[in-house]
C-alpha cells in the first residue's frame, strides 16, 4: 500500500540577503503552492502584531486546500495571538519550535534542558487547546544528546503534538547516516509511530534532497522543502523523485506533476531578485491587457480576477454594465481603466468616514506632514502624521485616526482633463482578508483626489467587515 508523503513548503520562512517577498507576492505564492498540491504552506510567525496578523489572515483566506502552518513562540500569550490570525484557515496548524541541542538551548533560548522541555510541553498543550493540528519542531536535533532528544519527542507527543519534526540544522549528515539516525529515533521513541513524522534538512553539503528521500524510506511522512530553495531541499526535486521512484519504498506525494514545470516558472519569477515580476505583482504598472466591446462578461471578470478582485455576482454584473458603456465609446479599455470602473461600480456603500478638512505641509527641505480631520457618526476625528511625501503622510494620518492598517496594493494617477486646472483621477487599491478593494477620487488637487480614493476603498472594507 502506497503511503502519502506530505511536502511542506518553507519558502516564506527563508531568510537570506537579497531575498524578500512583498505582501502581494506572498499571497500569489501561496495560491500557486495551493494549486500545485503542496500539503503544507508554512508562514513566518508574528513579530509586528498588526501587520503580521493581517498577512496571516490574508494568506489563510486565499488558501483553499493546503494546510497553513504558523509558528508560535514559547510564551503564554503567543499561541492565542497566532491563533486569532490563523483560525479562519481551512486547515490551520500551529507550530512549536524548540532547540534540543545544548548550544542552541543556551545561546538562542537561554534555557536549561529541563526548562526547555517544560516550555515545549506547556506551549504544545496550549496550542492543542486551540487547534487540532499541532507540530513540534526539534531544532538542531542531529547535534542533540540522544537521550534528551528522545525524551523531548515523547514529551511533545504526550502534550498533544500530532506532528513531530526532526531538523538537521547543521546539514552535515550523509543520506545513509541520516537514514540511520531516523531509524534509531523510531526505535527510541515508539510513540512516533502514532503521529505524523517530518524532517527538515539543510543543504550545507548539497545533500538535502537525498537525505529527505532517505528518511522517507525509513517511514518519515512529511518532508520540508522549498519551491525556491536557498538552504533547503527542493520541492520540485522531491516531487519528481517520489513520482518516478516512490514506488520502490511505497510512497507518493500530492504534488501535481503535470503542472509542476509551469508553476515553478512563475514561482521563480516571483522569488528571484532582479527578474521582472510580471503584471500580477507589479505596482503602478499596467498589465498590458486590453478589452473591447466584443468581450463578454466572462472575459471581463477574468481580467478583474487577474487584477486581484473577487467580485460578487451582483458587483460583477454592475461592473460589466459599466464596462459596456465605456467600451461602446472607445476601441479599447485598458486594465487600468477597468480598475477605475470597478472602483466606481462595485460595492458602493454608505461612507463610514467622511473627509472634513486636510492640511498638508511639504517641501524639499522638510518632511511631509498631514493633518487630517474625518467625520464618523457626526463626530470629528483628527490625526497628524509624517510621511515620505504628502500622500504617504495623508494615508498614515488616516490609519492613525481609524486604527486600521491595510496593505496599499496599488495607487494610480491619471489626468482626465487637459490644461493648468486639469482634473486628476486616482485609484487606490487596498487589500484586506485576501481581497482587493478599490476606491476612486477626482480633484484638481492630486492629494485631495488620493485622500478621497483611499477613503472610498477604506469605507468598502469597513462596511463589509461590519456586515460579516
Amino acid at each position: 500500500m502506497m503511503s502519502m508523503i506530505k511536502l511542506s513548503d518553507v519558502t516564506m520562512k527563508q531568510v537570506a540577503d537579497g531575498f524578500s517577498l512583498s505582501f502581494k507576492e506572498k499571497i500569489e505564492l501561496a495560491k500557486l503552492l495551493d494549486k500545485l498540491g503542496v500539503a503544507v504552506i508554512e508562514l513566518e510567525g508574528i513579530q509586528n502584531a498588526r501587520i503580521d496578523s493581517l498577512r496571516i489572515k490574508s494568506i489563510a483566506a486565499a488558501v483553499m486546500n493546503s494546510t497553513v502552518a504558523v509558528p508560535v513562540q514559547l510564551t503564554e500569550e503567543s499561541p492565542e495571538q497566532v491563533w486569532a490570525a490563523l483560525q479562519q484557515a481551512k486547515r490551520p496548524r500551529l507550530q512549536v519550535c524548540g532547540a534540543v541541542s545544548a548550544v542552541q538551548m543556551e545561546y538562542l533560548f537561554h534555557k536549561k534542558p529541563n526548562a526547555m522541555q517544560q516550555a515545549i510541553a506547556d506551549t504544545v498543550a496550549a496550542c492543542k487547546a486551540l487547534c487540532a493540528d499541532v507540530e513540534f519542531l526539534a531544532d538542531d536535533a542531529t547535534r542533540a544528546d540522544p537521550a534528551f532528544l528522545a525524551n523531548t519527542m515523547k514529551t511533545a507527543i504526550a502534550a498533544g503534538a500530532t506532528t513531530v519534526t526532526v531538523c538537521d540544522t547543521a546539514g552535515s549528515m550523509l543520506p545513509g547516516e541520516f537514514a540511520q539516525f531516523i531509524k534509531g529515533l523510531y526505535e527510541a521513541v515508539p510513540e512516533m509511530k502514532t503521529v505524523n513524522v517530518g524532517v527538515a534538512c539543510c543543504n550545507t553539503l548539497s545533500m538535502a534532497d537525498a537525505c529527505a528521500i532517505a528518511s522517507a524510506a525509513e517511514g518519515v511522512t512529511e518532508l520540508k522543502a522549498a519551491v525556491h530553495p536557498i538552504d533547503n531541499a527542493s520541492i520540485a526535486n522531491l516531487a519528481k523523485v517520489l513520482s518516478a521512484r516512490g514506488d520502490s519504498f511505497g510512497a507518493s506525494s500530492s504534488v501535481q506533476i503535470t503542472q509542476l514545470s509551469r508553476i515553478m516558472d512563475r514561482v521563480q519569477q516571483i522569488c528571484q531578485p532582479g527578474k521582472a515580476k510580471g503584471a500580477s505583482v507589479a505596482v503602478h504598472a499596467d498589465t498590458g491587457v486590453y478589452l473591447t466591446a466584443h468581450d463578454d462578461a466572462a472575459a471581463v471578470m477574468k481580467v478583474a480576477g487577474q487584477l486581484g478582485y473577487d467580485l460578487s455576482e451582483d458587483d460583477s454584473m454592475k461592473v460589466y454594465e459599466a464596462f459596456k458603456r465605456i467600451a461602446a465609446k472607445k476601441e479599447q479599455v485598458s486594465s487600468k481603466e477597468l480598475d477605475a470602473i470597478i472602483a466606481s461600480a462595485a460595492l458602493q456603500v454608505p461612507p463610514t468616514y467622511k473627509l472634513d478638512t486636510f492640511v498638508i505641509t511639504s517641501g524639499n527641505t522638510i518632511s511631509s506632514t498631514a493633518h487630517i480631520k474625518l467625520i464618523k457618526n457626526d463626530q470629528p476625528m483628527e490625526g497628524v502624521s509624517i510621511g515620505d511625501g504628502p500622500l504617504d503622510a495623508a494615508f498614515v494620518a488616516i490609519e492613525n485616526i481609524t486604527g486600521c492598517h491595510y496593505e496599499l496594493d496599488d495607487f494610480q494617477l491619471q489626468s482626465v482633463t487637459e490644461g493648468r486646472e486639469a482634473m486628476g483621477q486616482t485609484v487606490v487599491k487596498l487589500r484586506s482578508g485576501g481581497k482587493v478593494y478599490s476606491g476612486k477620487g477626482i480633484s484638481t488637487d492630486i492629494v485631495a483626489a488620493g485622500i478621497h480614493a483611499y477613503l472610498s476603498a477604506l469605507n468598502k472594507i469597513v462596511y463589509e467587515e461590519e456586515i460579516v
